[in-house]
């Protein structure tokens, strides 16, 4: 499960990339279109951007929604085991807490 969520986080952020940097691309094109001075070219260049710009917003939303959704699906997968098996859970924290220690201790 958490492996899905780390999969759909970084597929996300993949497309977030992308949008961003068609954002940016749109944004010089503006910029091009603003030298020329054309209004056409210019509201053109502006729609393209502000559409992006829409797109990439909602594509972060929409990507944030989710990550809190699966955030919470797995806080309740990790609750109900730890409440199912708590000495399991406090063998596991004790192991992870001596390792770091170990960890620490040795730089």
């Amino acid at each position: 499960m958490m492996k899905q969520t780390v999969d759909e986080f970084n597929q996300a952020k993949g497309k977030m990339a992308g949008d961003i940097k068609t954002v940016v691309a749109d944004g010089e094109d503006l910029l091009k279109a603003a030298l020329d001075v054309t209004g056409e070219g210019y509201a053109l260049a502006r729609g393209k951007v502000d559409e992006k710009l829409g797109s990439a917003k909602a594509r972060l939303t929409a990507a944030s929604r989710a990550a809190v959704r699966k955030a919470g699906e797995s806080a309740a997968a990790a609750d109900g085991y730890v409440h199912d098996s708590p000495w399991t859970a406090i063998g596991i924290a004790a192991g992870a807490g001596i390792l770091i220690g170990f960890l620490a201790a040795r730089r």
